[in-house]
């Protein structure tokens, strides 16, 4: 097949044509930064041939070199046959315009915090000097708390993560954005090693997958880290922990950010007398709830 492929496909428009295809014939899962057969066949070709990302339409007729139709056609046959997140094949992954190092010990980022922390924790935190210290509680790749650095300037951020190899992938992010002295790294089990410190601002994308959805998940999912995805038979165990415990790391005023995926109609039966705030996104106000310190107080946390 991909040698008469080879023969008589020309153009980016041949190619994204021909990935689409082989892309649905495969019954290819899409989750990871692109949502459909075609946006991951736009994305591959661009970033195979070295092209803006964002502009497509000045190269669809643009004709390749015969080296230049192979790369592409490589990678989709490797998406095709390995069925890895595109993410990992090209080793980056995006948050808005901000690129990260990812491979396959760290889940690929897709968190909805990010497109809330420019300017969505109104009024909860009125101004971005306000906050000195924040945390990013299973921070993966350090994603989140490149963000909180860059959004939060004179915050000092520290990142938490229990997966050493997780914050090996961090660290390199971290250089890259050179911003090594303004966040730190440390090897926790959620709070247990921050004992005694306190944040104007916590963030986390904690596992929240339930049980039954994990034992269901597409080949795709299957070469992220286990430990990333599920938190127990509802998804919740690391939920519970993380408002049972926020409070005391919290300062006066404090803000707490959750992502927990679709378990909203679970948590809120288990915890009745918390007044969650529910953020809106671009998929919701179901994903992502916020509580002050004082909330949780409040709620007798």
């Amino acid at each position: 097949m991909y040698l008469s492929a080879r023969q008589s496909l020309v153009t980016v428009r041949d190619l994204l044509r021909f990935a689409v295809s082989r892309f649905n014939e495969a019954g290819l899962f899409f989750g990871h930064g692109n949502n459909s057969a075609w946006d991951e066949a736009v994305y591959l070709t661009l970033h195979t041939l070295h092209l803006p990302l964002t502009q497509l339409e000045p190269f669809l007729d643009a004709r390749l070199t015969p080296s230049e139709v192979d790369s592409v056609l490589d990678i989709i046959e490797a998406r095709v046959s390995s069925r890895k997140p595109a993410a990992y094949l090209t080793q980056e992954a995006w948050l808005g315009d901000y690129r990260f190092y990812v491979d396959e010990r760290v889940i690929v980022p897709r968190s909805f915090i990010a497109e809330l922390l420019p300017d969505a924790l109104l009024p909860w935190i009125e101004h971005p000097e306000l906050v000195h210290r924040a945390l990013d509680l299973c921070t993966g790749s350090g994603c989140l708390a490149v963000l909180l650095a860059e959004h939060f300037p004179d915050a000092d951020v520290d990142a938490i993560d229990l997966s050493p190899d997780a914050l090996d992938v961090a660290e390199r992010n971290i250089s890259d954005y050179r911003l090594q002295e303004r966040i730190s790294l440390i090897e926790s089990d959620l709070f247990t090693e921050v004992e005694g410190e306190t944040y104007d601002l916590i963030v986390s994308n904690p596992p929240y997958v339930d049980a039954p959805s994990v034992a269901a998940l597409p080949d795709e999912y299957l070469h992220e880290p286990e430990l990333a995805l599920g938190s127990g038979e509802d998804g919740l165990d690391a939920t519970r922990v993380i408002l049972q415990q926020a409070s005391r790391f919290l300062n006066p005023h404090g803000v707490l950010v959750v992502e927990i995926g679709h378990n909203r109609e679970v948590l809120e039966p288990q915890f009745p007398n918390l007044n969650f705030t529910w953020l809106e996104t671009s998929s919701g106000d179901g994903f992502v709830f916020l509580l002050t310190r004082e909330a949780l107080l409040a709620g007798g946390l």
